[in-house]
């Protein structure tokens, strides 16, 4: 009876869905009005209605989670669904080559809680190192003694190995272990051990090493930003927020230069709000600046081909890095009940594990593990990874084509050639992803519309002395390399030699036959950063200063992942929550 009543229940609520809208229009004027309501705007919104004097508007375009969305091992399955805005890359000739159009699909969440409701809950901060080089650009305050006690802030750690002092205990943001994994990570990490890497908290007082995942969840289902920082206050008197509502230009006193309100669309309509102190842009790497320049901030030359009144000339959109990712290996093992194979984790005693907090369904898309190496072709000095090795504990081929290969929209040929063979056989992957690249990319207006979606443009491997391809070639030799330890081929890892459809007349395994596949499976992780650039006045690339204050603009700022100058050795949603802190308590200086 109970397990009727625990599975009716279940099915019942996967159709319901958060409510956090205002149910009204909203107030004519508020103190400040928050753009986006993800990784960083959840944030912000919590922490400036603290205040209660001060009223706070907080705008989101998507609309709020429901239960499914906290099933971690789904993950995939939230891109192209209505939690996803559905970018790609626009057409790049030599890469993306085996993805449908030859076209890579950028993710990006709208919902409230942005991208949080649809990512895989990797918890990486980044490396000190990140921080520090930051602000010795000329970003006084964000050096990594200044950030570490706000990534501490957010946090409630429960994590069996965790470095005293860098972690936190009383935050709204869940940090935990993964409750369920798969022998073969345990076999990983001994593997990497055995090639001298250390075994530690990366999110501690080192990074440089390799250790389980960190995972935003909580008792095995995802902590989105929404969930942590916005569903308990959502009801605060003072906080408004609107769901379904996409902010369309910021409105500019052309006299004093002064951000003093926001046109947006809700239900048909067009209506505007005006904000008496501040207006913040927290609507992430694509957004953010797509509305800075709909409202007259950014390139000249661009905005007037576009028929858009020139407010400010700057630069925004014109730099823009992205962390890339190779999934194409695949390992096979001789154990069984080794790995994730989604027809297993949905069975009735996983589903009903999960209401519990165990088994297969707590794992955030099946990553266990990750690692942190400096490549051969690294120049770095220091222990500064320029390869994160990510491990799962399944692969492409452990939901038969219908989530990963789906969401990254690669090819049916390329699946049914490479993957499909390996279906329902117990197997492991690590996609190495580029944690610096050289190559950068950039994104410009479709039209003066706020309705289109901005033209983007990765230029992946571009750069002269081809060090991104080269540095990634070796990033997957040395996972290879890991499979070949003792403790890996205690199990049996094999090596899946189908080659990829358009390289197969290139021997494989050769470091030709790897850039052949790196063109043809060029995947982002979503980490898009630096289209509305931090920076010195002196710098003629920067958007904002280092109070995250947009030049040349009075009470405007952006706050989000879209200020990182550079890309950091982290996953872009624990310093984008970083950043959500600390531009709280710059705002509450007002």
């Amino acid at each position: 009876f109970q397990l009727v009543k625990e599975t009716l229940i279940t099915q019942a609520l996967s159709v319901v869905q958060e409510d956090y809208d205002l149910h009204r229009m909203p107030d004519s004027e508020y103190d400040f009005i928050v753009i986006g309501a993800g990784s960083s705007g959840s944030v912000i919104a919590r922490r400036l209605s603290e205040i209660r004097d001060w009223k706070i508007l907080l705008i989101e375009a998507g609309e709020g989670e429901m239960l499914l969305t906290d099933v971690p091992v789904l993950a995939a399955y939230f891109q192209k669904s209505r939690y996803d805005w559905g970018h790609k890359m626009e057409l790049q000739e030599g890469v993306c080559l085996g993805m449908n159009n030859e076209q890579c699909y950028w993710p990006r969440g709208k919902a409230v809680g942005g991208t949080t409701v649809m990512n895989y809950m990797i918890l990486n901060r980044g490396n000190r190192i990140d921080y520090d080089r930051l602000a010795a650009l000329g970003n006084p305050g964000w050096s990594y003694k200044d950030v570490l006690p706000y990534f501490r802030k957010s946090e409630t750690a429960n994590l069996a190995m965790a470095d005293e002092g860098y972690h936190g205990d009383d935050g709204p943001l869940s940090v935990e272990d993964v409750p369920y994994r798969t022998p073969i990570v345990h076999k990983f990490l001994e593997g990497a051990a055995q090639l001298g890497h250390d075994i530690l908290d990366y999110n501690g007082k080192s990074q440089f090493g390799f250790g389980y995942v960190q995972s935003t969840t909580i008792n095995g289902r995802r902590c989105s930003t929404a969930k942590a920082f916005l569903h308990d206050v959502k009801d605060r008197p003072n906080l408004h927020i609107l769901t379904g509502t996409r902010a369309t230009k910021i409105i500019i006193d052309p006299q004093t230069l002064t951000a003093v309100g926001v046109e947006f669309y809700r239900n048909g309509k067009f209506m505007t709000t005006y904000a008496k102190k501040e207006v913040i842009v927290s609507a992430g790497t694509f957004h953010s600046p797509q509305l800075l320049m709909l409202s007259g901030i950014g390139p000249r030359a661009h905005l007037e081909e576009l028929d858009i009144q020139v407010v400010n000339d700057l630069p925004v959109g014109q730099v823009m890095y992205d962390h890339i990712c190779f999934p194409g290996l695949s390992f096979t093992v001789n154990i069984t009940r080794a790995s994730l194979i989604l027809r297993e984790a949905m069975l009735p005693n996983n589903v009903i594990g999960w209401l519990h907090g165990k088994g297969q369904l707590t794992m955030i898309g099946g990553v266990e593990a990750l690692g942190f190496i400096k490549t051969n072709k690294s120049k770095e000095i220091e222990d500064f990874a320029d390869i994160e090795l990510i491990f799962i504990g399944g692969t492409m081929a452990s939901d038969y084509g219908t989530g990963v290969r789906r969401g990254m929209d690669v090819k049916q040929e390329i699946y049914d050639a490479v993957f499909k063979p390996i279906e329902n056989i117990h197997a492991w992957t690590v996609f190495p992803m580029l944690m610096h690249p050289n190559s950068r990319g950039y994104m410009k207006l479709r039209s003066n519309d706020p309705m289109d979606y901005p033209l983007l443009y990765g230029n992946y491997f571009t750069d002269a002395s081809n060090q991104d391809i080269d540095t990634m070639v070796e990033g997957i030799k040395y996972v290879i390399k890991i499979a070949e330890t003792e403790a890996m081929q205690s199990i049996g890892s094999k090596l899946n030699e189908r080659p990829i459809p358009g390289c197969s007349h290139i021997t494989f395994g050769s470091d030709e036959y790897w850039r052949c596949a790196l063109r043809h499976l060029t995947a982002t992780l979503h980490h898009q950063v630096a289209t509305c650039k931090m920076g010195p006045e002196s710098d003629p690339e920067a958007i904002v200063d280092n109070e995250l204050r947009v030049y040349g603009i009075n009470n405007l700022r952006v706050a989000d992942s879209s200020i990182l100058p550079l890309e950091p050795t982290a996953h872009s949603n624990g310093p984008a929550i970083m950043i959500g802190e600390k531009a709280s308590d710059m705002i509450k200086e007002y």
